[in-house]
């Protein structure tokens, strides 16, 4: 990088300057480009989407109907995780026009991607995670290659305020290392520092090259083992005012994702087991506040401040008992640190559970006749305490 790329990353950045003051988003994760949702967020008092367009590339059938997929080596964008070659036509002109559409709607987009070189996304990976990219730097030039591709295209983009550069990685899971409940992580990051498996190296080496084509756009990066709080200990901070750091929260795991099928049996509060070794634990608002603390510490100790973290997903199964208490308690959480935050997800079309202007009610039947033509249903009919909670937090 020469000196006058270097002055000009010496302060932070126009697009940095959105994220000056607290702000409240969303996550879109739908099966294909769904623009008029960009106005429909716009008019809740969502200011940002976290957009992951990954699903694009795959067909209806595999889904929504759980068949088999037919494009299963077809990666948005990327062409192949198996090999970056360069960036997909007829993808960035899909994402171009989405993006173009929630510019004319006043809504700015964080960018990021389920997979990358060597990374598949483990719902396109039949149910295994993709570990290559943590055993091999190959995949890390060719993940640094692809997000420069694609930062030189859209770096001049209005609506574009972030490259989120994967979402939730996970260097644990190939290298011995799954359960923060009962692990150590000192001991595993002293194994694995240097190594394939450094989440720190592999954002260092495509951080650089993002810089070479566009010193502005500010860069997101995830904490590790699926952006856990947990695994802020042994994130780096980049040196680079442009840059943000962010974590996912759906803690109590074993509360958040039940399901119909799984059976409801935790509520909020309320005991969850959790962990290897199932020990129960008590939780509610001062056990979700312990449960961040990792990153308030870690921003501490670094001296970050609160507006460069995002608390970029959160969120539980609308159906279970105490949902909007939840949400209530993380989102005070977050306000009163002052990070940024954007919940998941805002009208889902591939999944229900967290479509939160349903309530806790299951789906009617026009709501299902709609996503089998392809519409996007009715909603936000029915008066129901979860988005309530989440509407007024916004708007406040």
């Amino acid at each position: 990088m020469n000196s006058s790329q270097e002055e000009k990353q010496a302060v932070p950045s126009e697009k940095m300057s959105y994220w000056n003051e607290q702000r409240k988003g969303t996550n879109f994760m739908n099966s294909t480009s769904l623009p008029d949702n960009y106005g429909a967020a716009k008019e809740q008092g969502i200011e940002f989407v976290r957009l992951a367009p990954d699903k694009w590339s795959k067909d209806r059938d595999f889904l929504f109907n759980d068949k088999p997929d037919a494009n299963i080596n077809a990666d948005f964008l990327i062409g192949s995780s198996d090999k970056y070659v360069g960036i997909v036509e007829a993808d960035f002109a899909r994402l171009k026009a989405d993006l173009d559409a929630a510019e004319a709607k006043g809504m700015k987009v964080i960018i990021t991607v389920l997979s990358l070189p060597g990374d598949r996304w483990r719902q396109f990976n039949g149910a295994k995670n993709d570990d290559r990219i943590w055993n091999d730097t190959e995949y890390h030039k060719q993940a640094a290659q692809f997000w420069k591709d694609l930062a030189a295209r859209l770096k001049n983009h209005p609506a574009v305020i972030g490259y989120n550069l994967i979402n939730e990685p996970h260097p644990e899971t190939g290298t011995g290392f799954h359960d923060f409940w009962t692990q150590d992580y000192s001991d595993w990051y002293a194994k694995v520092e240097h190594t394939a498996a450094d989440l720190n190296s592999l954002y260092d080496t495509i951080t650089k090259e993002i810089r070479t084509v566009d010193q502005t756009t500010p860069i997101i990066l995830d904490s590790g083992l699926y952006a856990t709080p947990w695994a802020f200990t042994y994130l780096k901070p980049i040196n680079d005012p442009n840059v943000l750091y962010a974590f996912h929260m759906y803690e109590p795991y074993e509360m958040t994702s039940q399901n119909k099928k799984k059976g409801f049996t935790y509520s909020y509060p309320g005991s969850v087991k959790v962990g290897d070794d199932e020990r129960e634990k008590e939780f509610n608002h001062q056990a979700l506040k312990q449960f961040v603390e990792p990153v308030a510490k870690w921003a501490s100790d670094h001296n970050i401040p609160a507006n460069r973290i995002i608390a970029s997903e959160f969120g539980t199964n609308r159906m279970v008992q105490g949902a909007e208490r939840y949400m209530s308690d993380l989102i005070s959480i977050f306000n009163e640190y002052g990070w940024h935050w954007a919940f998941y997800a805002f009208r889902e079309d591939t999944w229900d559970g967290m479509d939160y202007e349903l309530g806790s009610e299951k789906p009617n039947w026009k709501y299902w006749d709609a996503i089998e033509k392809g519409e996007q249903p009715l909603r936000g009919t029915v008066d129901n305490p979860i988005w309530n909670e989440i509407k007024e937090s916004l708007t406040k």
